[in-house]
């Protein structure tokens, strides 16, 4: 369940989606961010390991690379972050 949809990871997701970014279990996803003490991390371990449940980012038709490093850049996340999740990208 969703508790706030004005917490920054979940404003991050939703950004993600506006960039061209498809979440497969997007519920689980927001509601894992929100019960981690640091967000940051566990979306980076989401991306890298998610497959593994089923947790999934696609690449929409027409997504935009320029859009999708602004968000990150906004959200604060490693530049490595950016460069694994665009890795794990599927198009």
């Amino acid at each position: 369940m969703i508790h706030n949809p004005n917490t920054e990871s979940t404003l991050f997701i939703q950004s993600l989606k506006s960039a061209g970014v498809a979440i497969s279990k997007e519920r689980e996803v927001i509601e894992r961010l929100e019960e981690a003490r640091e967000w940051h991390f566990a979306f980076t371990t989401l991306v890298k390991q998610g497959d593994r449940i089923g947790i999934n980012f696609m690449a929409n038709p027409g997504m935009k690379s320029a859009e999708l490093q602004r968000v990150f850049a906004q959200y604060r996340f490693p530049v490595q972050t950016e460069t694994i999740f665009e890795s794990k990208l599927q198009h």
